[in-house]
């Protein structure tokens, strides 16, 4: 198997309302970087991708030819949540919740590190953690 160069085996492909509105909120919160994005005529992104740290996360709005592909937001919320290392987990939460986020679990030590939840406006949970020195 060869992954796409700057790709892993597996990659998350997040569905969104607003691809677009996603697309803008992560930079903001996670400092995602955009790799790419295309969209169509009327502005609706069809897929793009972004990169949080050294992890690339593939991102699209909900397309009428798809309707087998909805969004976290149409079922409520996702059940599926992202686990997300970094260099100062409180630094990480504190931005993701003033952009929005809304906490699901408060930054407090874990056996596995330091570790806070937030969901995020498209119902995606996000694990914020730093691993123990």
């Amino acid at each position: 198997m060869a992954a796409r160069e700057g790709f892993h085996t597996i990659t998350p492909y997040l569905m969104f309302d607003d691809g677009n509105a996603a697309l803008a909120f992560y930079q903001q919160a996670f400092a995602a970087v955009e790799i790419q994005a295309h969209r169509d005529g009327t502005g609706r992104l069809r897929h793009g991708e972004i990169r949080i740290g050294d992890s690339p996360v593939m991102v699209s709005s909900v397309v009428p030819e798809y309707p087998e592909l909805k969004s976290a937001t149409s079922y409520g919320g996702s059940p599926m949540s992202l686990f997300l290392y970094v260099d100062d987990a409180d630094a990480w939460f504190d931005r993701a919740v003033a952009n929005g986020c809304k906490v699901a679990m408060a930054m407090a030590d874990q056996p596995y590190g330091r570790t806070g939840g937030v969901t995020d406006p498209f119902g995606y949970t996000w694990w914020v953690t730093t691993h123990p020195a």
